[in-house]
This record gives C-alpha cells, structure tokens and sequence, in this order.
C-alpha cells in the first residue's frame, strides 16, 4: 500500500498488512499528526478518523485474530 505522509489524504485504502490500524500512519510527519487512535475497519469494511475525518476503506480477508 502507498501510505500517505501527511493527513490532507480523505480516503486511505488499506489491507490486512496495515492490521491494526492507527491514525495517524506510521509515515506520517510528525509535525502533522494528532493523538493517536485505533480504528476497527473490519467489522464494517470502513471507518472514520474522529479526529481527522480520514476515512479508510479495508479490502481483503482479515489476518487472525482481528
């Protein structure tokens, strides 16, 4: 997946690698980044940053466990 490095992206697709997912991304700019948040894209293929409003779409089977 291509992650984004700063939070101006609205919609991030990710996959089973990116579990679990967090906003901010990992190769986000510091500078640029809030609190971090945990967000459960696998119950319902999608989900919303509260704090940004990032949506991330999840496509593929879950790893195990998640």
């Amino acid at each position: 997946m291509n992650q984004p490095t700063e939070l101006k992206y609205q919609q991030i697709a990710v996959t089973a690698g990116d579990l679990p997912l967090h906003c901010p991304m990992p190769s986000m700019k510091l500078w640029n980044t809030h609190p971090r948040v945990f967000i459960d894209v696998t119950s319902t293929g999608e989900a919303k940053c509260p704090y940004c409003g990032t949506v991330y779409r999840f496509s593929g089977p879950a790893k195990q466990g998640h």
